[in-house]
């Protein structure tokens, strides 16, 4: 589904884990970040795309953001796979599952850290929902594609191994906050906000001692 330009999602699996598609203005590659679950479907809509080569990220390793990894990979060429080394052991064990909701992934792609750099976006280490937690931000599109680290009013699980309540507000204030208002976010699960409207606004950030 497209967002605007630039930007397309899919909300796929039980937990409708968001998968975006990302084709910056004047670049010659696709980022699909997040493919968790529903292969073709993602595959569908990245050949509606136009680019030279798609490239897969990673803002996190929990399952339900890397099963159809892949099958997406296999289906289109992709070469270049980028999970942080904080969560390449998580992204390889076979306990990274969800039961009985989400199994583990039967297989996923090689992965390496970290990305090469084309000027298409920069990446922010943001720890705390999982030790190798990333944001990409694509500043020609205004966008933060941030995973489970912040929500619309919320803020991702802390409770996972791994995972420290303390160091997630960190990253979000430490990092995200140090962006303008106007970046959109994109997050892992549920509607997009902004930097401004989560500094304003959300509750467990706002509420959280300095």
């Amino acid at each position: 589904m497209r967002i605007r330009d630039g930007i397309d999602v899919e909300a796929v699996g039980m937990l409708e884990a968001n998968c975006f598609l990302v084709t910056p203005p004047g670049s010659q590659f696709l980022y699909i970040i997040d493919p968790g679950a529903e292969p073709d479907t993602i595959i569908e809509t990245a050949k509606k795309l136009k680019y030279v080569e798609a490239v897969m990220l990673f803002t996190h390793a929990h399952v339900d953001h890397i099963s159809a990894a892949d099958d997406v990979v296999k289906a289109l060429g992709i070469k270049k796979v980028f999970v942080h080394d904080g969560d390449q052991k998580l992204y390889h064990s076979p306990n990274n599952h969800l039961m009985p909701y989400v199994e583990a992934a039967k297989s996923v792609p090689e992965a390496t850290w970290p990305p090469a750099e084309t000027g298409d976006f920069t990446w922010i280490h943001t720890p705390g929902h999982s030790q190798g937690g990333v944001c990409y931000y694509f500043q020609k599109l205004n966008a933060l594609f941030c995973g489970d680290t912040i929500f619309r009013g919320s803020i991702g699980r802390t409770d996972f191994p791994g995972g420290d309540q303390a160091t997630l507000i960190s990253s979000i204030k430490d990092h995200l906050f140090k962006l303008p208002d106007s970046v959109e976010l994109f997050p892992g699960h549920g509607s997009s906000s902004s930097i401004g409207i989560e500094k304003a606004s959300n509750p467990y950030v706002s509420s959280a001692e300095d």
